[in-house]
C-alpha cells in the first residue's frame, strides 16, 4: 500500500472503526486513541499492508486488543490502589507554626535562610555557613538580627528564643 493509498484508507475507515470501538469501550477519547495506535501500528507495516486483505479487520482486532490490554492494566492498578492502605493523615501546621511561617516570610531571604537551616533543619552554625557559602561569623550575625525580628513580630522575649526544639520537632 502507498502512502496515498494508506491516507485515503485512514480518512475513510478511522470515523468507522472509532465508532465501532467507541461502541465496545463506551468511552469516545479511549476508542480514538486505540484507533489512532492501530492506525501507527498499520503504519508501520504499509509496504505489507495490502488492501485485499481485509486491512480495516487488522486494524479493528489490534484496536480491540489494545483496548483490552489497558483496561486490564486499569483494573491491575485498581486492584494494587485497593490494596494499599490510605497513607496516614498528618494534622495540618498549628497556629503557632502558621505564625512563625509568616514571621518568616517577612525577613530578609539571608536571615530567613540561616534561621530556617539552623532552628528548623538542626545544622550547626558551621554546616549552615558551609550550605550558604557564608562565612561563620556572617550566619551567626544573621541568626542574631533574624531572632531579634521574630521576636518583635511574634511578641516574645528573643530570649525565650521564637522556635523551640524538643525532640527534633518545632514548637
Amino acid at each position: 500500500m502507498t502512502e496515498d493509498e494508506f491516507d485515503a484508507f485512514y480518512a475513510a475507515a478511522f470515523p468507522r472503526l472509532t465508532r465501532q470501538l467507541y461502541a465496545f469501550t463506551g468511552d469516545h477519547g479511549e476508542a480514538q486513541d486505540v484507533v489512532q495506535e492501530a492506525f501507527v501500528r498499520a503504519w508501520d507495516r504499509r509496504d505489507r499492508f495490502l488492501a485485499d486483505s481485509a486491512p480495516e479487520a487488522w486494524i479493528r482486532t489490534v484496536a480491540m486488543r489494545l483496548a483490552v490490554s489497558r483496561w486490564r492494566r486499569a483494573r491491575r492498578w485498581l486492584e494494587l490502589v485497593r490494596r494499599t492502605p490510605p497513607p496516614e493523615t498528618q494534622p495540618g501546621p498549628g497556629p503557632e507554626y502558621t505564625a512563625l511561617v509568616a514571621a518568616l516570610r517577612d525577613l530578609p531571604e539571608a536571615q530567613r535562610m540561616a534561621i530556617v537551616l539552623h532552628h528548623l533543619c538542626d545544622l550547626s552554625v558551621e554546616q549552615v555557613a558551609s550550605e550558604t557559602g557564608a562565612p561563620v561569623g556572617t550566619v551567626k550575625a544573621r541568626l542574631s538580627r533574624g531572632r531579634t525580628e521574630l521576636a518583635k513580630r511574634l511578641g516574645g522575649n528573643e530570649a525565650d528564643g521564637p522556635v523551640r526544639k524538643e525532640s527534633g520537632r518545632v514548637r
